[in-house]
C-alpha cells in the first residue's frame, strides 16, 4: 500500500537579520533575510483529536529557527537553508522540510537572490 500523502505546515516571510555573506562589507553588519518553510507531516491524528500533542508545534519550531538564525554568521544561503532544515528535522513528527531563503538585494538588478532546498527525514527500515 502506498504512503499516504503528507499534510503540509507552512511558516511564510520570516523576516529576520544575520551575518550572511563572503563579502567583507556583508560580514560586517546583519542583513534582512526573509525566510520560508513547508513542514511536511501527517496531521490525520492532530485533525481528529484536536489536540497539539498531535501535531507539529510550529512555534516552538519558529522560536529555535530565529534563535540558530540571529546567532548565525553563515557565508553561504545554502548553509544556512541547511540549517534550517535541520531543526525542522529534530522534530519526530516532521518526514520532509522545503526551506527557501531570500537575501534581498543581493544582487543588482534583482529583489533578491534565494536558495531552496528539501530535505527529507530518511526511511526506518
Amino acid at each position: 500500500m502506498a504512503d499516504a500523502p503528507l499534510d503540509r505546515i507552512c511558516i511564510r516571510d520570516l523576516r529576520l537579520r544575520c551575518i550572511l555573506g563572503v563579502a567583507p562589507e556583508e560580514r560586517r553588519e546583519k542583513q534582512d533575510i526573509s525566510i520560508n518553510i513547508v513542514i511536511e507531516a501527517d496531521l490525520q491524528r492532530a485533525c481528529r483529536t484536536d489536540s497539539i500533542d498531535d501535531t507539529v508545534d510550529y512555534k516552538a519550531i519558529k522560536k529555535r529557527v530565529i534563535a540558530a538564525v540571529e546567532a548565525s554568521a553563515h557565508f553561504l544561503i545554502e548553509r544556512l537553508a541547511q540549517r534550517i532544515a535541520e531543526i525542522c528535522l529534530e522534530e519526530p513528527k516532521v518526514k520532509r522540510v522545503a526551506v527557501s531563503v531570500d537575501k534581498p538585494g543581493a544582487l543588482r538588478f534583482a529583489r533578491s537572490a534565494a536558495v531552496e532546498i528539501v530535505r527529507e527525514r530518511p526511511r526506518e527500515g
